[in-house]
């Protein structure tokens, strides 16, 4: 684990998501870190695809989880 520094306005941005997200502030700028480096990787994907594959690889099964 290391220490990352984050602008103060950040910071207070990361706190507001993450209070409606229902995340820790730490979950919440690590979920935003990680689709941003999917994004980086990955630039003719759009979110809603990025979010999809990330689902199937982790075999979750949309369907059921939406009750569909």
């Amino acid at each position: 684990m290391g220490i990352v520094k984050i602008d103060e306005e950040l910071h207070c941005e990361i706190r507001k998501a993450s209070a409606v997200m229902v995340r820790s502030i730490n979950a919440q700028a690590e979920y935003w870190i990680k689709i941003g480096m999917l994004a980086e990787a990955n630039p003719n994907m759009s979110f809603s695809e990025i979010m999809v594959e990330q689902m199937k690889r982790a075999n979750v099964d949309i369907r059921k989880a939406v009750g569909g």
